[in-house]
């Protein structure tokens, strides 16, 4: 069962991140190239596990932004490229984490790498592949770019040990979910957008329209994922929909049916998120209960308004054509929901 999510405030239906994906087309063919190379080991299972999930057909969506936010600023260079790598290796070794931590069988429609090679080999892998990150920023040689993104490596473990805290908590609050979001999520957004005015030399406001962007488009974007999974299809979303009520997950659709319901209804959500009665007969009713509280589209709203707040962050910078990529970005990310 699906829910369907209105969009009501949506202004153009065909957003896309295809005029990004064009822009940075050459630029990511480097980065692909840079990712197979710096993937290698003499240590066959590490290139195998990486590849795995390197492969598997996500969007690329934050080494674009890397890529975009510097050329933003007229960047002529090769940093750029070593920074969407790292930005990438980043985030892959933090899924790679991730579904070890949520004991997920599923990634972007396929075995997560846990489930083919186990737990261990992810684990040391992803360990393998933030080491990767590390040196290529390095190689950078900017202290700010290195400050920045090694910064958000710590945020983002912080944000990991932070939702294992309110996992399967009830009483968990909008803000501590969204304390979680922004750690977990936000910050690399933040950081991949932020480190291109930093090798571009754009100055302290070019840092911190890019930094807010990033960080508001990485709440927008999350918030709908979350609404996904009980709103979606599992070819659409990568895993499972109700993946999230399995693991016993405390997002927002869940945190305000929660709260909005009786105390019946709060007893159901006691049972079946803290106490793991997750069957499918409690998946139904959930989705129920998540409709009759309109929480999807609230949700959904909440993300429309950090989507403003992106695209007021970068609003002062002039009109470019990657101006207006980046400004598409928003748009696409909130309407997956449709």
């Amino acid at each position: 069962m699906g829910v369907v999510i209105p969009l009501e405030e949506s202004k153009n239906k065909l957003a896309s991140i295809k005029p990004l994906v064009d822009l940075t087309r050459a630029d990511m063919e480097r980065v692909n190239q840079l990712i197979l190379s710096k993937a290698g080991s003499d240590v066959q299972m590490i290139p195998e596990v990486a590849n795995h999930l390197i492969s598997s057909g996500g969007k690329r969506l934050r080494p674009m932004l890397t890529l975009a936010s510097a050329s933003l600023f007229d960047y002529r260079g090769e940093n750029h490229v070593k920074l969407a790598t790292s930005v990438e290796f980043m985030h892959t070794a933090t899924l790679l984490h991730d579904d070890v931590v949520d004991e997920s069988d599923l990634r972007r429609g396929k075995s997560t790498a846990r489930m083919i090679w186990g737990n261990q080999a992810s684990v040391l892998v992803g360990d393998f592949l933030l080491g990767q990150a590390f040196r290529m920023m390095v190689d950078v040689g900017s202290l700010d770019a290195l400050d920045v993104l090694s910064s958000a490596a710590c945020i983002i473990a912080e944000g990991e040990v932070l939702q294992l805290s309110v996992a399967k908590n009830m009483e968990t609050t909008e803000d501590d979910y969204l304390s979680v979001i922004r750690a977990k999520t936000a910050a690399l957004f933040a950081a991949a957008a932020e480190v291109g005015p930093i090798v571009a030399e754009a100055g302290k406001s070019g840092r911190n329209a890019l930094k807010s962007y990033g960080m508001n488009l990485g709440l927008a974007f999350q918030l709908v994922d979350d609404a996904l999974d009980y709103g979606g299809k599992a070819a659409d979303l990568g895993k499972n929909v109700g993946d999230d009520f399995r693991e016993g997950k405390i997002t927002l659709p869940v945190i305000l049916a929660y709260r909005r319901g009786t105390e019946d209804e709060r007893a159901f959500w006691r049972d079946a998120i803290e106490a793991g009665n997750s069957t499918d007969a409690n998946l139904e009713k959930a989705l129920g209960l998540i409709t009759k509280y309109g929480t999807l589209s609230d949700t959904i709203g909440r993300a429309i308004h950090y989507g403003t707040i992106a695209r007021d962050a970068l609003a002062p910078l002039p009109d470019t054509v990657w101006k207006s990529s980046l400004m598409e970005v928003i748009d696409f990310c909130i309407e997956r929901v449709n």
